[in-house]
């Protein structure tokens, strides 16, 4: 097999081959080949790594507590799905021969195919030049741990309220014990972060950001002064939001979160588990007795639910659940979402499960 990856070579994985092509550009920017010798552990039982793991060359053994569960061979239908992504894992991976793998933040996949599913993201919105380099700041901020809490919808509508402004080198973005007013990300450009303090007037550095660093949102959030100032160290480009949309956006549509002792409790009387993965990833591992409609078919097939009866929405972290249960909301659903995904769920209530 050959050793490069293309487009062509991820749209063949599972759940890679849902995104769209821009999506898809925008992962393989993030595929690194691995080697990893026989004998040599990818990840063991009970980790929590959100890194999807996928198999490019060589088999994988795939071990529970009696022993090996299955052997994965490189270009086998098996081959072709993330390996054991449920959190936490339920078995260890073992190189059976020396392999050749790739990993790709959980997360960000979750993101873009929350968007594709929802027809609320498209890289031309953005007014992004796909294949420039350009987008490469987006990716960045996409898997920052603030940007993994906001529904996707309110991140979309971040990216198209956002203001950008060009810069200079020397410019004074912030200054420190000002009030805040707008939360930044440096699309191009370098600065850097300063603190003056009794015994050091003229500042002490604090950091140097980059392409795809955020900063001023503590302000924000806290209300209270700006700590830190931040100047600019060469020309560029930010982008900007102000402090009233920052807040709005951040804070999630309301939705009805639940564990998953309350959400059995609610299917005690009554409730329906609504599985909104993809065909593949129900297949690999479902909650028992759960309907499924994929997210990307819920708006056509909404109408084949019972709105008589409340629904349980999951996924595998939250994030697609979370968007359905805001869809079905819309339209006069009672819904909850399942803290956690499907990964907070006990193995003995899961159906149809299988270790790849």
């Amino acid at each position: 097999m050959s050793r490069h990856v293309d487009i062509a070579t991820l749209a063949r994985y599972q759940p890679l081959n849902a995104l769209n092509s821009d999506n898809l550009q925008d992962i393989l920017k993030q595929v690194k080949l691995e080697q990893i010798p026989a004998g040599h552990i990818l990840f063991k039982k009970g980790d929590r790594d959100n890194k999807q793991c996928f198999l490019f060359e060589g088999d994988i053994e795939l071990i529970g507590d009696a022993g090996v569960l299955k052997t994965l061979i490189a270009g086998s239908p098996d081959s072709f799905n993330a390996i054991a992504h449920v959190l936490p894992r339920t078995v260890t991976a073992k190189a059976k021969t020396d392999c050749v793998v790739f990993r790709i933040d959980g997360n960000l996949i979750d993101v873009m195919l929350t968007w594709d599913q929802t027809g609320s993201y498209q890289v031309t919105e953005l007014g992004i030049n796909t294949g420039s380099g350009e987008d490469d700041w987006m990716n960045r901020i996409l898997q920052t741990e603030a940007f993994h809490r906001i529904p996707p919808a309110n991140i979309q509508a971040i990216f198209m309220r956002m203001e950008s402004v060009p810069v200079r080198a020397g410019d004074k973005i912030i200054n420190q014990g000002e009030d805040g007013d707008y939360f930044y990300i440096i699309k191009k450009g370098r600065c850097l972060v300063t603190r003056t303090m009794p015994a050091q007037p003229k500042g002490i550095k604090l950091a140097e950001l980059k392409d795809g660093d955020t900063f001023g949102e503590e302000a924000l959030i806290s209300e209270s002064k700006r700590n830190a100032s931040v100047t600019m160290l060469t020309s560029g480009m930010l982008s900007r939001l102000s402090k009233t949309d920052f807040l709005e956006l951040l804070n999630e549509p309301m939705l009805n979160w639940v564990d998953y002792t309350q959400a059995q409790e609610l299917v005690n009387d009554g409730a329906i588990w609504l599985d909104v993965r993809l065909p593949a990833e129900h297949l690999a591992d479902a909650i028992d007795c759960s309907e499924h409609v994929p997210l990307i078919f819920l708006r056509m097939k909404s109408d084949n639910l019972d709105s008589r009866k409340a629904y349980i929405t999951y996924c595998d972290t939250g994030r697609r659940s979370s968007a359905a249960a805001f869809l079905l909301n819309e339209r006069g659903f009672t819904t909850y979402v399942l803290t956690g995904g499907v990964g907070a769920v006990p193995i003995e209530a899961r159906a149809g499960s299988s270790a790849a």
